[in-house]
């Protein structure tokens, strides 16, 4: 019984030609699969290099400081809702509270977390919809910078390839300076300075590390986690946020217990005090930079610069509150309000100490009356062509002139109505 056994569990000829064409077949398929992973590494792969992240070379905006003669700062002017500050502007604390809330492998990885995309999927296929992502900061940023926010595999294929392009292109710090001035912290405030002035009336490096956990708990629902709109709520989410970095090891239990007692004190949302400030004068700084120094409206809108002026901010004040009062003019038409320009210059220096280009409401870079407004200068040059040669001629300011015709070797000057009476 025995061999008869064995006898019967021998492969036969057929069977054995069988499995070997299964083996074959596998085996294939295997050769197969590992081709077409392998074009799909090269096609992601080429992806990768031929995508254009230069956007992103480009300095975030930030504006443009102009100053009055004892070098206070008298107005700024900006292009774009966000004002741009470098790294080094940004204290550790914040950049730690973000990390710890938003990606807390984000000095490790290399763009994209395998184990958070994982999870991510999972989530995805037990709801039968994205609703999770599993994002990186470095993916946020590709997301924020390049793409829209709708919830597709294709876009988040897309993601995924200018993410790697821009953990190839920067370094971790520049990544982090980028998405810190990007990203949206709710109340119009876009990126972390607006965001710290906004919700603070402070710059970035001043913020403190309760600060810093409150507008980091922002960026996951700005709009509702707003200390203006919900106290209590972003109290809560502050409170997580140093509880996660203590976890981390970014603070220690005393560092969290005292930001979790300090009083929140909110700024208020009100505006930059020296943003459109003077405008008339500021429209001719810029026309005047554009001119003589070859810069674009956006450079100078944009670039960061520090211009220095003759403005006297107590004349240009008092200008501005004599144009502002109707009484002080005469009365307008209902449909034409009768304009005016005016300017104050230092003689000695030739600087403008003062200028108002128009009455009403001012239009940037529109039309400005003390600037471009072309007339006849009328008795506005006596002053140079009448009295002061008058009075380098030995005539005293209280000299009296004859007023009756006039008779210079024939010629006898008149005025417009050719009265006999001279001007």
């Amino acid at each position: 019984m025995g061999r008869m056994e064995r006898r019967k569990q021998r492969k036969s000829p057929k069977q054995i030609l069988g499995l070997l064409k299964s083996k074959r077949l596998i085996g294939k398929i295997i050769l197969v699969g590992f081709a077409v992973a392998l074009s799909c590494l090269l096609i992601v792969n080429v992806f990768i290099w031929t995508s254009d992240v230069s956007q992103l070379e480009e300095p975030a905006p930030q504006p443009t400081i102009i100053y009055d003669q004892d070098g206070a700062v008298a107005s700024k002017i900006a292009a774009s809702n966000i004002e741009g500050v470098g790294i080094k502007q940004i204290p550790r604390h914040l950049i730690n509270a973000v990390i710890a809330t938003e990606d807390q492998q984000f000095y490790k990885h290399h763009g994209v977390n395998y184990l958070g995309i994982a999870r991510a999927l999972t989530q995805n296929a037990v709801s039968g919809e994205i609703v999770a992502g599993g994002s990186t900061i470095t993916q946020q940023l590709a997301k924020n910078a390049f793409l829209t926010h709708e919830r597709t595999y294709t876009r988040k294929i897309k993601e995924l390839i200018l993410t790697k392009k821009i953990e190839r292109t920067y370094s971790k710090d520049e990544i982090m300076e980028r998405y810190l001035n990007q990203i949206y912290f709710g109340e119009g405030a876009w990126g972390v300075q607006r965001a710290a002035q906004t919700y603070f009336g402070k710059n970035t490096s001043e913020l403190t590390i309760s600060e810093s956990a409150i507008l980091a708990g922002l960026i996951k629902a700005p709009s509702v986690l707003s200390p203006f709109k919900n106290m209590e709520k972003s109290i809560e989410r502050r409170n997580l946020v140093l509880s996660l970095m203590e976890k981390e090891g970014y603070i220690n239990q005393k560092d969290m217990a005292a930001a979790k007692a300090e009083t929140i004190e909110l700024a208020g949302k009100n505006e930059d005090e020296y943003k459109g400030k003077f405008p008339y004068y500021v429209d001719h700084i810029i026309s005047e930079a554009i001119k003589d120094y070859g810069l674009t409206e956006k450079e100078v809108l944009s670039g960061g610069y520090h211009i220095y002026t003759e403005l006297n901010p107590t004349i240009q004040e008092s200008v501005e509150r004599v144009y502002a009062n109707d009484g002080m003019f005469p009365a307008s038409s209902p449909d034409q309000l009768i304009q005016s320009g005016a300017i104050f210059i230092n003689p000695t220096t030739g600087g403008i100490q003062a200028l108002v280009g128009g009455r009403g409401e001012h239009v940037f870079r529109g039309f400005n009356r003390a600037t471009q407004l072309k007339r006849q200068p009328g008795s506005t040059l006596k002053p140079l062509a009448v009295y002061t040669p008058a009075l380098e001629e030995g005539y005293e300011i209280w000299d009296k002139l004859s007023d009756q015709p006039l008779n210079l070797n024939g010629y006898q000057p008149m005025n417009r109505a050719n009265s006999i009476k001279c001007d």
